[in-house]
C-alpha cells in the first residue's frame, strides 16, 4: 500500500527551536530517508518553499486569475512529504514516528493512504 507521510510546518513552532534543535531535525530527515531508501518504501520526497512564494490559480468565466500567497491563511501549512510504499498503515505509523518533525512539540506527521496514482 502507498502512503503519504505529510509534514505540516509552523514557522513560530519552528522560530522557536534552538539552532541546535532545528539542525537535529535536518540531521534526522537526512538519516529517514537513508533507512527508508535502503528498505525500498521510499517512492519520492520533497520540501516545499514558504507559502509566501506561493501562487493561486482560479480560472473564472474562462481566465486565469493569479493571485500571490498560499490558499489559505493559516497559521501551518504543507512544508513536505515522504511517499511510501509498504505492508500497511501500521507500517506507515511507524515510520511516520521516524521522522524528525513527530518529535517536535507542536508539530505531527499526517498519514493518508493513496488511493490512486499516475505518471512516474
Amino acid at each position: 500500500m502507498k502512503f503519504l507521510l505529510i509534514m505540516h510546518s509552523n514557522p513560530q513552532i519552528w522560530d522557536a527551536l534552538t539552532e541546535e534543535e532545528r539542525t537535529e531535525v535536518m540531521n534526522g530527515h537526512g538519516a529517514f530517508m537513508e533507512t527508508i531508501t535502503k528498505s525500498g518504501e521510499l517512492i519520492s520526497t520533497a520540501a516545499l518553499a514558504d507559502p509566501s512564494q506561493s501562487a493561486v490559480v482560479r480560472v473564472r468565466a474562462g481566465v486565469p486569475a493569479v493571485t500571490d500567497g498560499p490558499y489559505l491563511e493559516a497559521k501551518e501549512f504543507l512544508g513536505g512529504y515522504y511517499l511510501v510504499e509498504c505492508d500497511g498503515q501500521e507500517r506507515a505509523l511507524e515510520l511516520a514516528a521516524l521522522i524528525p518533525d513527530a518529535g517536535v512539540e507542536g508539530l505531527g506527521i499526517e498519514v493518508r493512504p493513496v488511493v490512486f496514482t499516475a505518471g512516474r
